[in-house]
């Protein structure tokens, strides 16, 4: 799966980019507030990367930051949201502001993104409202303490271990990030995995 992309910025269109990494150009559907991010075409940009895969179609979804990945993941596990339309309420709203219409169940906020009517709004901030508060926001997530932890780290052990418990990616490795930035960094994994759980049940 890819994950990253690290290149520069070929091309743009309405919702999507180019990414030419290495003389491969990759195809990249975005946010417009991605969009807007990657600056100027030539420059170099990096995007975190979703791959979404479809009987007819496979998609990759670029994003500025890890958490508006992990929003876009958690969007997109409600029925009746796709792709496109967890792009748009990522356009229309930053991680901050989904993240406190979420917490306030503000569906009238979220309703403001094309596409997205009254019931489906409703539906959006019901489910995610109790993973609201647990959830990265900035581009280092969580006051910049959520990072895509390198595998084989005690963190990235932890993360994958709350992932088997059933606990979604996104809420998994906030609950890690919260956990370590409380024991510090020489914590051990059954410690973080306990305190984490802790965090994501909570």
């Amino acid at each position: 799966m890819i994950a990253k992309l690290s290149g520069r910025l070929d091309e743009t269109g309405s919702d999507w980019a180019i990414i030419d990494v290495g003389g491969v150009g990759y195809l990249v559907h975005c946010s417009a507030r991605t969009l807007t991010a990657l600056g100027e075409r030539g420059e170099a940009c990096t995007l975190f990367t979703d791959l979404q895969v479809s009987e007819n179609d496979m998609r990759l979804i670029g994003f500025a930051s890890g958490a508006e990945r992990d929003w876009f993941r958690l969007l997109t596990g409600v029925q009746g949201v796709g792709s496109k339309v967890a792009l748009a309420i990522l356009s229309a709203l930053s991680t901050e502001e989904l993240q406190r219409a979420c917490a306030g169940s503000d569906a009238k906020q979220v309703s403001r993104a094309n596409g997205v009517g009254p019931k489906l709004a409703a539906r959006i901030v019901n489910e995610l409202k109790d993973k609201a508060g647990g959830l990265p926001t900035g581009p280092g997530g969580m006051g910049g303490v959520y990072t895509i932890s390198p595998p084989g780290s005690a963190s990235a052990d932890a993360v994958s271990a709350l992932e088997n418990l059933g606990f979604k990616p996104a809420v998994a490795a906030a609950a890690v990030a919260h956990a370590q930035g409380e024991l510090g960094e020489d914590a051990d994994l059954n410690t973080l995995v306990r305190v984490a759980l802790k965090r994501a049940a909570g």
